[in-house]
């Protein structure tokens, strides 16, 4: 036992006395990463081989790694640090939360420090540079800077970055949790520089600074992650306003428990996803979440037995086993030409990523008729709404009624800090005329409200989904083909138990997920 506990440091004795494999067995659960000495980490070695050096002892390397069979491992651990490797044993689930947190740390540490800024403030004060001109030595800060920019990004959960110059100021913008947060504000003379690195890692024409242009960056952040920022430049009156949408597929979490559905809310998504024919349409303003509910969807579907099709423009998120097809319009590759070749190719399910267009529409309509799952966005307010957008494009109401399983609305809203938020006193009166029933409030509910601390932004951590969904039954499909107005269909399905998007609101700050002026800000009220 005293030879077996030898091998880790004194700051870490969390230890299990058995042996397996002739490797004694260590709780790194337990592990202090401060105790690691210094040096002895390479993070490419740790997240190659998923071990991880824990400390020294007697002129040897220990490893933690979670498979006996680590030889490969120790030897490039071994050769890596000129000291021989000794393994020791781990439950894998826990090696992976600390390694995690370990590559955490890192990031963190790659923050715009002073001196950065410093080095930046001394560029082209003089005169400004031409933005052709990328390639000089000079340019080392503008890459470090954008590079440690883009990092901080992804740290923050940002899903854009705006860079955007004006007459006195260059500003750049986070938006986290949907709403924007300034992050820096680099001297103006570096806009055409900011903009023209940029515009060199997209691969987009340097010369062109009259026109729009869209391309890629693909950014590779440790050993096996890789994230996509989609890229989109535009003129304005003061040089190149640049916003980068953060595409990254290893944050998207998939889980249908977490979106922020009620129960008979979950019922409902998951009954109309096992239907074999069909349209599911979910609607929403852009960056209100649905492209993750469809997902979720696809991702519940995803199985051997299943062929499973999606055009998107642009594909967001990678899903092994799901054919997915990027739009390219300029090639003649639409969206309706996309649904037409995915129906020659024997689909179980088809995913559409917009319906823009009659086209688009017609043929969707045409595959859920013939067994097909066919499950597509639109921009529309409300769930009703959804189906006089789509009679108003040129859908006949039979159509509609005879193909339409179920229309989803949804909005983000932010969820209040659980570190910080403390409780909000509102008289009743006002709460009435919010939207809450007396009922509601006669159980005397805790409301909260945003403070804010170092732990969250504004208050608010994280975002939830508001849902109200619109199953098409009986009545409303009559109604349709009676021409009834959004309003109308609204108020059956209100009937029929459908919870509105303001009602699935009041239930979260009920619950005390956010707070009513969040709710009142998404639902525009």
């Amino acid at each position: 036992m005293n030879s077996e506990k030898s091998l880790i440091t004194n700051k870490n004795e969390a230890f299990v006395s058995n042996i397996s494999f002739g490797f004694p067995h260590f709780d790194i659960s337990e592990l202090d990463l401060d105790s690691i000495p210094e040096g002895i980490i390479n993070l490419k070695l740790v997240e190659k081989h998923s071990a991880l050096p824990v400390s020294i002892r007697d002129n040897k390397l220990v490893v933690a790694v979670h498979d006996a069979n680590c030889d490969a491992a120790l030897e490039e651990f071994k050769f890596n640090s000129g000291l021989h490797a000794e393994p020791i044993l781990v439950k894998k689930h826990h090696l992976d939360i600390v390694i995690n947190k370990l590559l955490e740390n890192d990031l963190d540490q790659l923050q715009i420090s002073d001196e950065d800024q410093e080095n930046l403030s001394h560029i082209d004060t003089a005169e400004e540079r031409k933005p052709e001109d990328t390639s000089g030595a000079d340019d080392a800060p503008i890459v470090v800077f954008l590079n440690k920019i883009m990092t901080e990004a992804i740290r923050k959960g940002a899903s854009d970055l705006h860079f955007e110059p004006y007459e006195n100021e260059y500003r750049i913008r986070f938006r986290i949790d949907g709403m924007l947060h300034t992050v820096n504000t680099p001297p103006v003379s570096l806009g055409p520089r900011i903009a023209a690195r940029i515009k060199v890692m997209s691969k987009l024409d340097l010369a062109e600074r009259r026109l729009p242009q869209d391309g890629r960056i693909k950014l590779k952040v440790g050993q096996k992650t890789m994230i996509d920022f989609r890229v989109s430049t535009l003129p304005t009156l003061y040089g190149e306003k640049v916003v980068m949408r953060i595409l990254d597929s290893s944050a998207a979490k998939l889980n249908i428990d977490i979106l922020g559905f009620t129960e008979p809310q979950k019922a409902l998504y998951q009954k109309n996803l096992n239907r074999p024919q069909g349209m599911i349409l979910v609607t929403g303003p852009t960056g209100s979440g649905k492209t993750v509910s469809l997902y979720t969807g696809l991702n519940i579907l995803n199985t051997e037995e299943r062929n499973i099709s999606t055009a998107e423009d642009p594909v967001e998120i990678n899903l092994p086993g799901i054919n997915q097809v990027q739009i390219h319009p300029k090639a003649g590759l639409t969206f309706a030409s996309a649904l037409r070749a995915f129906l020659r190719q024997d689909p179980d399910i088809v995913m559409v990523g917009e319906i823009r267009d009659l086209e688009t529409a017609e043929i969707a309509v045409k595959a859920a008729q013939t067994g097909h799952l066919v499950m597509s966005t639109l921009h529309t307010n409300s769930a009703a709404e959804t189906l006089t957008r789509m009679l108003n494009m040129g859908v006949p109401a039979y159509n509609i009624a005879s193909s339409v399983n179920l229309i989803m609305a949804q909005r983000l809203c932010r969820k209040l800090c659980p570190k910080c938020r403390e409780p909000e006193q509102i008289p009743q009166e006002e709460l009435l005329r919010e939207g809450f029933t007396l009922e509601q409030l006669q159980q005397r509910p805790l409301i909260y409200r945003a403070v804010g601390c170092d732990h969250c932004t504004d208050g608010y951590k994280g975002r939830v989904g508001l849902y109200e969904m619109m199953p098409m039954s009986k009545v409303i499909a009559d109604s349709i083909m009676s021409g009834a107005s959004s309003l109308e269909l609204e108020r059956q399905a209100i009937k029929e138990g459908m919870v509105s998007l303001r009602r699935s609101g009041l239930e979260k700050v009920l619950e005390g997920t956010t707070s009513l002026s969040e709710v009142n800000r998404v639902t525009n009220q």
